[in-house]
């Protein structure tokens, strides 16, 4: 008969062995997963790459949405994306939300996790829309509180995604890429760099990308963001994108796109594709668009370091 010790021993081993392999996300491209492109991702046997999904899909015990999840995870590295963690509202996270959050990464052990710099709940309203925050010392103390509560909750770091922002605070006393790289620093969290939404922002807001990405903390990145965006009218008549994420990356951003890879190197980059869904062939296409900018690079270091 077994002792205790060794009963408890096995015990431990059991709970610690992964339910999944440990899959690689490095110098890959992925895409946003969609349960309806499932059966056309499973013909393709030994693609690359990688799937995101948004965790509040996810929270429910069971049924058909994590069944086609495992059997995604089991081939492919997964990225958990986070849309209602509201990590830059004044009030308390919301301590059930988060113990689901962590329950999806016990559950499925992605390769990247991540969260938005923006607010959506109000008191115990949850709001369909990820909205800006002024960039002040006391909104900067409750993010970084709010950050290092999640952190040490999950039990490991997050990726932050900057927003596309529609509006500007009077109050705001810093730059935007001031504020993200304070709380990096002062939380350990990595970043999530969405070149969608810079383009967005920027075009909105009358600034230069170029410039906004030349200050951002770019050695905290761990993830990139590509998506579509819609062009609106303001009430001025001046042109309004809109972060839409329903249709193909623009031009412009595959070009910024480009800067970081070449800045950078390969990050592991995500197409957001959420609305207005595409055939798998279109979207994954995207996907490949971002592998081949990947490739590139990695074999231009490849013959630089071989000829240096």
């Amino acid at each position: 008969m077994a002792s205790i010790g060794t009963t408890l021993e096995n015990s431990m081993e059991t709970v610690a062995t992964p339910r999944f392999p440990s899959l690689s996300v490095a110098g890959q491209a992925g895409t946003s997963f969609k349960p309806e492109h499932l059966a056309a991702i499973l013909s393709e046997a030994g693609q690359r790459g990688f799937f995101e999904v948004h965790a509040e899909n996810y929270m429910g015990a069971g049924g058909a949405p994590h069944r086609a999840l495992e059997r995604i995870r089991r081939d492919h590295p997964v990225s958990l994306h986070g849309v209602c963690m509201s990590l830059g509202g004044p009030q308390p996270l919301d301590g059930d939300h988060l113990a689901r959050f962590k329950g999806l990464i016990d559950r499925y052990e992605p390769a990247l996790v991540s969260e938005h710099l923006a607010w959506s709940t109000h008191n115990t309203t949850y709001l369909n829309d990820l909205l800006p925050l002024p960039y002040t010392a006391a909104t900067l103390s409750h993010v970084i509180d709010h950050i290092d509560e999640m952190q040490a909750t999950i039990g490991r770091s997050i990726l932050l995604e900057n927003p596309s922002t529609y509006v500007l605070f009077e109050q705001s006393t810093m730059s935007e890429t001031e504020f993200i790289r304070e709380v990096s620093r002062r939380t350990g969290c990595g970043l999530l760099l969405d070149v969608n939404n810079v383009f967005v922002s920027a075009t909105n807001h009358g600034f230069s990308a170029l410039d906004y990405l030349s200050d951002f903390p770019l050695p905290a990145v761990g993830e990139i963001h590509l998506a579509g965006q819609t062009e609106q009218r303001d009430d001025e008549g001046d042109l309004l994108l809109i972060d839409s994420h329903d249709g193909p990356v623009a031009d412009a951003v595959w070009r910024l796109y480009e800067r970081v890879i070449d800045r950078c190197g390969p990050i592991p980059t995500l197409v957001e594709w959420d609305s207005e869904i595409p055939e798998w062939p279109v979207l994954r296409a995207e996907a490949l668009a971002a592998q081949a900018i990947l490739d590139r690079h990695a074999r231009n270091t490849e013959q630089s370091h071989a000829y240096g």
